[in-house]
């Protein structure tokens, strides 16, 4: 590679967008919620494609109880309990919605404004 190939990508690489763990967060939020929403549609011919979007669900939750449930998270202690307390009620709710009780619109208006939260702090 001579000097002018290595400038060029020193430069393209420079120019490509810094993903902040904010802007990471929303992205993995996004995501799952889109998945979620869409296999949710078809839940009844797609199943295996619904608990697989259920599980991504509740696995993102449960990273996000064990990061505020660890002493050197820098979030205010008030929304680290928050936090936790969502993924707990997102574990129940996903259990309540295999066996048949209730249905996801909970947990996709929770991700929604987890989503909003994440925008607007952002911003």
């Amino acid at each position: 590679m001579n000097a002018l190939q290595m400038a060029r990508t020193a430069y393209s690489n420079a120019a490509a967008p810094i993903r902040t763990p904010r802007g990471t967060e929303y992205e993995a939020f996004a995501r799952i919620t889109h998945r979620l929403r869409l296999a949710a549609q078809d839940k009844e011919k797609a199943y295996p494609a619904y608990v697989k979007a259920l599980h991504e669900n509740r696995r993102l939750w449960t990273l996000l109880a064990a990061n505020v449930a660890d002493r050197e998270n820098a979030l205010p202690t008030e929304l680290r309990a928050r936090i936790f307390y969502l993924a707990q009620f997102t574990a129940a709710h996903t259990s309540a919605i295999l066996s048949g009780t209730v249905d996801e619109t909970a947990l996709i208006d929770i991700n929604t404004a987890i989503m909003r939260g994440l925008q607007r702090e952002g911003e």
